[in-house]
């Protein structure tokens, strides 16, 4: 209770007290609860597939069935692991948070990467080449375009690591997004083009990453620079790539990889997203 409503119901108790004021009390009380349950999120979640240059995609979607009418969109590009619970979850705060969340499978057939090798083997052809990256990513936005709830006209991305390199990349070449959202992703890939870039542009990085470099960002913002790009590049102390999940410490001990969990960079890099979502969904 705040300071200012626990003043105000001491006065009224100060008051001689009638049985209309307690009934209206009472009934305010209840009403109030009321509308609180009915603001609580209500999770639909539904696993859908898609195909894109005849392969099968899987894709997970998940929005609050309590909210009515159309909102904004926001596709979710995993990791290399691939269409794991980490970009799912994501997705379901992302639909708590009032969106319409489509976590997507880049690989094809629902595929996993057990580990680093088979990881590094998976996204590799995604590097080499961006035109199947950009048909990849463009058969699930067209999929998540039909749903009934999607305000089209509202649309981003977010991914994360290799899904952050991803959304940066179908937003260079020419993705017709609102913004998208990369946290500890690869920043080098397809040639920045003004006429091309339509996406507003957010980067959560861990300034402790060792996997993107220094020279990296710094071509990055100057390939950003030159087009005039709407870009913002979010920093975050001692924080390594990978930094927003909490598997990362367990990857980073059982594969001898350079990653680990940041909890304050993931909740910073989480508050920036949420931001940045409020200034382009207009």
């Amino acid at each position: 209770m705040t300071t200012v409503a626990f003043a105000f119901l001491s006065a009224c108790n100060n008051q001689s007290s009638s049985p209309s004021s307690s009934t209206d009390t009472t009934r305010s009380t209840r009403d109030s609860t009321m509308n609180e349950t009915a603001k609580a999120p209500s999770l639909k979640e539904q696993d859908v597939t898609y195909t894109a240059n005849g392969v099968t995609m899987d894709g997970y979607v998940v929005y609050d069935a309590n909210k009515e009418g159309k909102r904004p969109a926001v596709l979710v590009v995993p990791e290399w692991w691939g269409l794991v619970d980490y970009p799912k979850m994501r997705a379901r705060k992302l639909a708590e948070l009032g969106y319409i969340a489509m976590a997507i499978d880049m690989f094809g057939n629902g595929k996993i990467a057990e580990n680093p090798p088979e990881a590094m083997k998976a996204t590799a052809p995604f590097y080499n080449d961006l035109k199947m990256t950009k048909s990849r990513f463009d058969a699930a936005l067209a999929k998540l375009k039909t749903f009934s709830q999607v305000d089209t006209s509202n649309i981003a991305a977010i991914g994360y690591c290799f899904g952050g390199g991803v959304v940066l990349n179908v937003a260079r070449l020419g993705d017709d997004l609102k913004g998208v959202v990369s946290f500890h992703g690869s920043l080098i890939g397809a040639p920045a083009k003004k006429e091309l870039l339509k996406a507003k542009i957010l980067v959560c990085h861990g300034m402790a990453d060792s996997l993107v470099k220094p020279d990296q960002v710094e071509k990055f913002r100057k390939q950003m620079d030159s087009i005039g790009a709407d870009y913002t590049f979010k920093q975050y102390p001692n924080a390594t790539h990978a930094f927003t999940n909490p598997a990362s410490d367990a990857n980073g001990q059982k594969f001898k990889m350079p990653v680990k969990y940041n909890a304050e960079a993931d909740s910073a890099s989480w508050n920036e997203m949420k931001d940045f979502f409020a200034r382009i969904f207009r």
